[in-house]
């Protein structure tokens, strides 16, 4: 009887991990789901970002879809840049000048809505989202 009450504890914990997989799986079907109406997306644990047409859209997945949205317009972005901890940093084409660690998000300084910023997990990914939106502003799109 001692034994079976020792296996308890790993059972629960077995089944709180089958759990918080089942969870994840169900936001990024959404989030696949979601993304498919956009020319490039991404998603990590912070945020999804889509682009298309012009417009950015922006917001949290959950299992049950995209919550807090917001869409801004490409033309309507005066610079871009990203921020690491407190750390401005314009220059987004030298991967080998990003910071290695920290808190990373994507500052779009906008006519409109002022500094939005978008949470992002990877540094480098957030470098590459920049230039790639760069790429746009310079289009005039």
């Amino acid at each position: 009887m001692e034994r079976g009450l020792l296996w308890l504890p790993l059972l629960a914990l077995f089944i709180g991990l089958a759990w918080a997989g089942w969870a994840e799986y169900q936001k990024i079907e959404a989030y696949q789901r979601w993304a498919e109406g956009f020319d490039q997306a991404k998603y990590d644990l912070y945020s999804i970002l889509g682009y298309r047409n012009g417009q950015i859209t922006y917001g949290k997945a959950t299992r049950r879809g995209m919550v807090d949205l917001q869409t801004v317009a490409i033309a309507s972005i005066q610079k871009i840049a990203l921020r690491v901890d407190q750390q401005v940093i314009d220059r987004l084409d030298d991967p080998e000048k990003l910071p290695r660690q920290g808190k990373a998000f994507l500052l779009l300084e906008t006519q409109d809505q002022g500094t939005l910023e978008i949470p992002f997990t990877q540094i480098e990914l957030a470098a590459q989202w920049g230039l790639y939106l760069r790429k746009f502003l310079g289009l005039g799109i």
